[in-house]
């Protein structure tokens, strides 16, 4: 697994691929060296940012607070601080969720 997750003062940075319009939420894989997230919501009015947040904290069993958009609010490149995990943490459980 090659996504990139760096270490924040407060967690962990991870590096998002969003696939907004999709046509279920969830997490999908890996690619180029971003956590694929595929949400229902359309790429409108930051919808789909929301929906993201709330994908990655339903299955990293986290607080909504706790997942935050710090860019590509526009793009389909994004990067999230996650807080209350270190990168290693975050790893470890990607690699759970992902070998399902």
């Amino acid at each position: 697994m090659s996504i990139q997750i760096t270490d924040h003062a407060d967690g962990c940075i991870v590096a998002v691929r969003a696939q907004p319009g999709a046509r279920r939420n969830g997490i999908v894989g890996e690619q180029a060296g971003s956590l694929k997230v595929a949400v229902t919501a359309p790429p409108d009015k930051g919808r789909a940012n929301d929906a993201i947040v709330g994908v990655l904290a339903d299955a990293l069993g986290l607080k909504r607070s706790q997942i935050e958009l710090i860019s590509g609010a526009t793009s389909r490149q994004k990067r999230f601080i996650v807080r209350g995990l270190s990168a290693d943490a975050l790893r470890i459980k990607l690699q759970l969720l992902l070998s399902v």
